[in-house]
């Protein structure tokens, strides 16, 4: 029988999931459950072999939305009672300092989960949520929690400590945890095979660019530097976050333009950024408005490009070289518009870009740089699901490093 995991991502008001089939890797079943919680109908999503199945009806909470999840898989397929399920595996966001490693979903660790949601308000308390209703959905599978700051617990301290007062920063645990570590740490794990170099001194580069985006800087698979901090608010500039901005920013807004801070959250989180910028948070309408002339969105794309390559340089030097980049995520897979621009900056040290290939849309990993280009320069689709099936199959079957074990 086939070994599989159902992956769920659950956010203040969605829940995406997916079923993974651990030995081919691939995806068996997805969907979409959208608008929870909202005095409006909801919107349901399931597709399997190749057929899609959708629903509009309201959704009052997380509860009534896995609810008829499960439901969608018994009515339309793949039956979970015959899926050969062996996990069920929980995206969370944020696991500061406690969580290294996955773990399985205890009492303890769900309140601890719940506890970190004040470094990720907007991710942490569903996804505490979204476990506790599947442990009561799916009493007799294990239910592990898979933290996308894991990765980046192995920074090294000059990377991850603020120069804030030491004091203050430890009370109220202040240093750089990262996010998007399970897409880096699965994108920096394919890299060397795919090249053909040993991962061993490999030095590279992963640019995890979508809505929210994020770059790291690896070294023989151990990150050394990421983008995003305390937040996901730090770094890239995104669809509607800022990336990096000084922070008095927030001392003159507050002093003269009176903001509170739910204002100035909404404002750097979900107003700024692209959409700040130029309306749209989505690249291909910044593409659209660049094409018609507007010169906001040339400028939106202009400083875009800046800070990735920023961002390339100041991780290079710190590693003392380069081998490769990679890209990944909807704009670093989709977008051959933003790679060239930002490999065309990088030209003067040697990195060729293959425009034939860049332009060439595909969902398969490739080259895109020359032979004779002094860094590689690829693209590999991203695989979550895929890395969060694999991690919570071995815990349901092993056991947590916290000591851990399931028992039905």
């Amino acid at each position: 029988m086939a070994k599989t995991v159902l992956v769920i991502n659950a956010g203040s008001s969605s829940i995406k999931y997916q079923l993974v089939d651990l030995e081919s890797g691939e995806g068996l079943a997805s969907g979409l459950v959208e608008k929870i919680g909202e005095p409006i109908d909801g919107h349901y999503k399931h597709e399997y072999n190749g057929e899609k199945h959708e629903l509009e009806e309201k959704v009052p909470d997380h509860a009534t939305g896995l609810k008829r999840v499960l439901g969608f898989f018994k009515e339309y397929g793949p039956d979970l009672d015959e899926a050969g399920i062996v996990a069920v595996g929980h995206r969370v966001v944020q696991g500061g300092s406690t969580f290294p490693q996955p773990a399985l979903a205890t009492d303890e660790v769900i309140a601890k989960i719940k506890e970190l949601a004040v470094l990720a308000p907007l991710h942490n308390g569903p996804e505490a949520k979204g476990i506790e209703v599947m442990r009561d959905l799916m009493p007799n599978v294990p239910q592990i929690a898979v933290f996308d700051s894991s990765f980046f617990t192995q920074l090294p301290k000059a990377a991850s400590t603020y120069a804030l007062n030491k004091e203050v920063a430890e009370k109220y645990k202040i240093k750089r945890y990262g996010a998007h570590g399970t897409s880096h740490e699965y994108i920096g794990g394919v890299v060397p095979d795919f090249i053909g170099k040993p991962a061993e001194g490999l030095k590279q580069i992963v640019l995890h660019i979508g809505n929210g985006a994020s770059a790291s800087a690896q070294v023989s698979g151990k990150p050394i530097e990421t983008s995003m901090g305390l937040t996901p608010l730090e770094g890239l500039v995104m669809g509607g976050r800022t990336g990096d901005i000084d922070p008095a920013a927030v001392f003159h807004l507050i002093r003269n333009a009176h903001m509170s801070v739910d204002e100035l959250d909404d404002l750097f989180n979900k107003k700024s950024g692209m959409m700040g910028m130029t309306g749209f948070g989505d690249m291909r309408e910044v593409h659209r408005l660049i094409s018609e002339g507007n010169e906001d969105a040339k400028l939106a794309l202009d400083i875009y490009v800046h800070r990735i390559v920023s961002y390339i340089g100041n991780y290079t030097a710190q590693m003392g070289g380069l081998d490769v980049i990679t890209f990944t995520a909807g704009v670093g897979e989709n977008d051959e518009i933003v790679r060239r621009s930002v490999i065309h900056k990088l030209a003067p040290f040697g990195v060729k870009l293959d425009e034939e290939k860049n332009d060439t849309r595909s969902k398969e990993p490739r080259i895109i740089s020359t032979p004779d280009s002094s860094v590689i320069v690829a693209v590999i689709p991203t695989n979550e699901e895929l890395a969060i099936a694999r991690k919570s199959a071995k815990i349901a079957a092993e056991g947590d490093t916290y000591g851990h074990k399931f028992e039905a």
